[in-house]
């Protein structure tokens, strides 16, 4: 009586080529979000630095 319900898993490890990865591309696309993870993974770390740099010479 308690029947799980069947699950199909499908292949996503294809979603984009990997020639495609480092494009350019604007809108939602898988491109612009690893861009934007880029981004602001640059710009978390040089926020990290000037704080350093102006606790030091304070």
């Amino acid at each position: 009586m308690n029947k799980e319900p069947e699950i199909e898993i499908k292949d996503t490890t294809n979603l984009v080529d990997k020639k495609e990865l480092n494009l350019w591309k604007r809108g939602f696309t898988p491109q612009a979000e690893i861009w934007n993870g880029r981004m602001a993974t640059v710009g978390i770390g040089l926020i990290f630095i000037i704080i350093a740099l102006l606790t030091k010479f304070s």
